[in-house]
């Protein structure tokens, strides 16, 4: 199951609602669908929409890796 927190709520530039589509988007493109489809059956029609799900991607887990790693370093220059 995908979690909707991964992207915005609303477009950035239109403010039109993508996040309740992106669930279906993922899961008929992971079975073979064409994106372009999938966003047309999902009434997805502006660039700007089309761009923030087709561009989405959770990086939060490579981000988390330089954070700790930052703490730990400033604990360590704490220390000494």
């Amino acid at each position: 199951m995908v979690n909707i927190l991964q992207i915005p709520i609303r477009c950035f530039s239109c403010g039109g609602l993508i996040a309740d589509k992106l669930e279906e988007l993922e899961t008929r493109m992971n079975k073979g669908e064409n994106a372009k489809q999938v966003l047309d059956d999902l009434g997805v029609e502006r660039y700007c929409c089309r761009r923030m799900l087709l561009s989405n991607a959770n990086i939060i887990d490579e981000i988390l890796k330089y954070h700790e790693s930052l703490a730990q370093r400033r604990n360590e220059f704490a220390q000494d």
